[in-house]
Parts: C-alpha cells; sequence; structure tokens
C-alpha cells in the first residue's frame, strides 16, 4: 500500500543483517533464483557455466572469493539455488 515506507522498512533490515544485528530481508523468492536460472541456461540443458555462475553472483552482489567452482564445472539448478 505505501511502497516507500516499505522500501524503507527493507533496507532498514539490509542494514541491520550487514551490522550481524539481524538477518537480511528475502528480496528473492525460489520462484525469482529459478527465473533468473532459466534465463542464464538459454538453452534448456538443466545446468549453466562456471563463469555465468560467478557473472550471476557477482551481479546479485555476492561474494565469489570462497567459491570452488573450476571452469569446466557445470552448475545445475540446485547449485544455483544454494550459491544464491
Amino acid at each position: 500500500e505505501r511502497p516507500r515506507e516499505f522500501l524503507i522498512q527493507v533496507l532498514e533490515r539490509v542494514k541491520a543483517g550487514r551490522r550481524a544485528e539481524g538477518e537480511y530481508p528475502d528480496l528473492m523468492d525460489e520462484a525469482n533464483v529459478e527465473a533468473m536460472f532459466s534465463l542464464l541456461d538459454v538453452l534448456g540443458r538443466g545446468h549453466i557455466t562456471a563463469v555465468q555462475y560467478r557473472e550471476a553472483l557477482k551481479t546479485l552482489g555476492l561474494s565469489t572469493e570462497d567459491l570452488e567452482v573450476g571452469d569446466d564445472e557445470n552448475i545445475t539448478l540446485e547449485v544455483f539455488k544454494e550459491g544464491v
């Protein structure tokens, strides 16, 4: 009903999560993650490349520093969900 107030509340929860004073809000649900994966898996093969995976995580603002994925590995939807 009041989008401005809603956004302020969500951003406050994000700030608190960064300070370890609370949990991050769930900004994406499982359907969103599945839709993102399907956009990356344009041929419908059921997997994406490690490069696509890393770029998707970076785009979402997630760290890839501790990611243990070889360049020749295929990333399934389940692995993608876990990472996101």
